[in-house]
């Protein structure tokens, strides 16, 4: 049989679409394994569908695929053969999910030497951590808390109430470092609140008590000086409205 010339055909699968010249002189098998390398399904995996636009799909198997020439088919250009993977879908590898693709990083050394990295950048700009001035900065922060702590009159077994909220109010219980909040450097506020509707029960996950014992209920929080605000804040009386129906 005389050999026809390449024949342009699209190329589809549930992953991939591509256009590429296919030779009627190759058989069924030939095709399935030149296929893989495009599909990523295995040549016993496939399924092929000749598509030719409004007629009726063409299914592209013969009993023999190793000597069926593609040429028995009515291949035409710019047709579609649709590849499809008969595997049971968990056997199928995800090739749209990153997560599952193993990615290069760069040692912490090499990254130091580059001249032309965010970590360059910011020891040229002098920023975060190559600011001279940084640890001064911190200091500011500390000392700007302890004033407001002053300004404020917050003193331990006052009596305050939470970010304005009259059904936070409480009893001042700590002041001082809480190493147990993440990047929360600087004096805290620790209230213990008329009502159980704080965070904790003076203690935090994993961390030191500050006050009560286990078992308490959460009422307690712990804040910035800013939202705490000292006075005369008795313990909210719900009776009290009662009496006046």
């Amino acid at each position: 049989m005389h050999a026809a010339g390449d024949i342009p055909l699209q190329i589809t699968s549930e992953n991939s679409s591509s256009e590429r010249r296919i030779t009627p002189s190759w058989t069924i098998g030939q095709l399935k394994a030149k296929l893989e390398p495009i599909t990523g399904i295995p040549p016993l995996s496939q399924k092929l569908t000749l598509k030719l636009g409004s007629q009726q799909s063409v299914p592209m198997e013969a009993a023999d695929e190793e000597n069926t020439q593609l040429g028995v088919f009515p291949l035409a250009p710019y047709a579609e053969i649709h590849v499809t993977d008969i595997r049971p879908p968990g056997m199928r590898p995800n090739f749209t999910d990153a997560s599952q693709v193993a990615k290069y990083e760069l040692p912490p050394d090499e990254y130091e030497k580059k001249t032309d990295s965010v970590l360059a950048w910011k020891k040229a700009q002098k920023l975060g951590r190559f600011d001279p001035a940084a640890p001064s900065l911190e200091q500011a922060k500390f000392q700007a808390l302890e004033t407001e702590i002053k300004n404020r009159g917050i003193e331990v077994g006052k009596r305050c109430r939470v970010g304005g909220q009259d059904t936070k109010r409480g009893v001042v219980m700590y002041i001082g470092e809480v190493e147990e909040i993440p990047g929360g450097a600087g004096k805290w506020i620790g209230v213990k609140l008329d009502e159980p509707v704080g965070r904790n029960d003076g203690s935090l996950a994993g961390g030191k008590r500050y006050w009560g014992k286990d078992g308490d209920p959460k009422s307690g929080v712990f804040v910035r000086p800013e939202r705490v605000e000292v006075g005369d804040w008795p313990v909210i009386d719900d009776m009290e409205d009662m009496e006046e129906i």
